[in-house]
């Protein structure tokens, strides 16, 4: 849980989720967690990351533990589906708790 605010207002977070936090990544997470499931394609449209940038992301996310692939194939063609996991949806609701708790922690 991020921690009381320093003398400049704002509160020290320490713990927030690096790898949820990178834009690149938060966005991902963010579609996926409404979705719960997406293919790699639309993940790229609605990004706009470059397929190998996305693909380095979806990597880091899957090692976190956060996303699962799935390859099939649909009339003959390849199809890679990136699910939230269990894990990686309460590691998005605690990043929202974070952020939300820092954000009302700054002072006017």
């Amino acid at each position: 849980m991020p921690e009381e605010p320093s003398d400049t207002g704002f509160p020290i977070i320490d713990d927030i989720d690096r790898v949820i936090h990178e834009p690149a990544r938060l966005l991902i997470m963010s579609h996926l967690y409404v979705l719960d499931s997406a293919n790699f394609l639309f993940l790229k449209r609605q990004t706009g990351l470059s397929d190998g940038n996305l693909s380095s992301h979806i990597t880091k996310l899957e090692n976190a533990g956060y996303v699962e692939i799935i390859k099939k194939f649909v009339d003959r063609k390849p199809l890679t589906v990136i699910q939230l996991t269990k894990g990686g949806r309460e590691a998005f609701r605690d990043y929202q708790r974070q952020m939300q708790h820092m954000f009302e922690g700054i002072r006017d």
